[in-house]
């Protein structure tokens, strides 16, 4: 599979970012807005390509399109992505994503930022791992857990110890 994500054309996808009150507008151009990456908000650029694995972070459509299904990217359209669910009840099913508005509630002035609500997902955090089934799995523990139970939480999620990998600090 690697192989064949190098010959593969990459889509680059930008969000659309406008600012809510247009007596506004002349003091946040584009621009601007484009370089913002308020906390919570999706980034203003998205590279993606076929067969590409990502995740979705935004409740479209319950139970099949929730926070967190990841997805293999089957053909990418100017407005809309066509992806393979890759989990849960509705493992193989073919979807389509649009862009959805995203509005920051925690800036000094309103603006929309229209966007696709995935994310490249070939890794995803411990915490994302809860209630997910993993057939293979790698854990960096470079960076020690936060949190008491992460680790276990992480190494939990396998079937069989035999497909987990773990990196970690080696302590002499």
């Amino acid at each position: 599979m690697r192989l064949s994500l190098k010959f593969t054309r990459k889509c680059y996808y930008t969000s659309v970012d406008v600012v809510m009150d247009k007596e506004q507008a002349v003091y946040y151009p584009t621009e601007f807005l484009n370089s913002l990456n308020p906390p919570g908000m999706l980034p203003h650029m998205l590279n993606l390509k076929v067969c590409s694995s990502i995740m979705l972070l935004r409740n479209l459509d319950l139970p099949k399109l929730c926070n967190g299904t990841r997805f293999c990217v089957s053909q990418l359209m100017a407005n809309v992505i066509q992806a393979t669910i890759l989990t849960g009840n509705n493992k193989g099913e073919s979807v389509f994503i649009l862009r959805i508005p995203h509005i920051p509630s925690d800036m000094p002035f309103e603006f929309k930022r229209l966007k696709f609500p995935v994310r490249l997902a070939f890794s995803i955090t411990i915490n994302k791992t809860q209630d997910k089934y993993l057939n293979v799995s790698g854990i960096n523990l470079e960076t020690p857990c936060f949190s008491h139970g992460q680790s276990y939480d992480a190494c939990s999620r396998m079937g069989t110890p035999r497909n987990l990998y773990i990196c970690s600090e080696r302590r002499d």
